[in-house]
């Protein structure tokens, strides 16, 4: 039966919460090479670990999961179903300026709700999974939502349909990178406490 965008939304910020609270702890929950990269380029995390990540992980996930609905479905128009594409009125730079501010949204939560020592992360797929629920039903009906490169991108490679692709690669990466340069200047530098400046050995450890 046909879900409606808010039905949409709701199950998959929820969809979201529970993988996130499933895998937090192992991976860091990354879903999203658009978050992966954003993290790396504000140093926070390693660069060494993005390959892993966004090609073996992320990607690789999105088409594996593309193959599986088609074959569960076995209908080439319903799988289509799941791609992100936008249509004429919407132009490409209205395209690339929606994907950009709901990427930024969400990117701007996770720095505030994961990387930042003073938030209480117990709660943290809640907040992370609202943002998702509000970005769907805002942007859903003009861009498909995607904020995610690997989210667009494997079910482009299981139907072969490229068309857009660049801008569900660009505007999440650039959307991302810049809420995490924005929330680096409202972050808070840990403070030193007063042993360990007694002791610089010990602050090393």
């Amino acid at each position: 039966q046909p879900l409606t965008i808010v039905g949409i939304a709701i199950v998959w910020g929820l969809v979201f919460m529970a993988a996130a609270y499933a895998v937090g702890h192992v991976s860091g929950a990354h879903f999203n090479p658009a978050v992966t990269i954003a993290l790396a380029a504000g140093r926070i995390f390693p660069v060494k670990h993005v390959p892993m990540y966004v090609m073996m992980s992320q990607f690789s996930g999105a088409t594996l999961a593309s193959l599986t609905l088609r074959l569960l479905f076995n209908d080439q128009d319903r799988i289509q179903a799941t791609m992100t594409q936008f249509s004429d009125p919407t132009t490409y730079l209205q395209a690339l300026t929606w994907e950009f501010v709901i990427t930024f949204i969400l990117m701007f939560t996770i720095c505030g709700v994961v990387t930042d020592d003073r938030a209480d992360q117990n709660l943290s797929g809640i907040a992370i999974g609202g943002a998702f629920v509000v970005n769907v039903m805002i942007a859903g009906p003009i861009t498909g939502a995607s904020m995610n490169p690997a989210r667009s991108l494997g079910p482009a490679i299981v139907t072969g349909v490229y068309k857009n692709i660049w801008v569900y690669i660009a505007a999440p990466i650039l959307g991302a990178i810049a809420a995490t340069m924005v929330y680096s200047v409202l972050r808070v530098p840990k403070l030193v406490k007063s042993d360990e400046k007694a002791d610089p050995v010990r602050s090393q450890v």
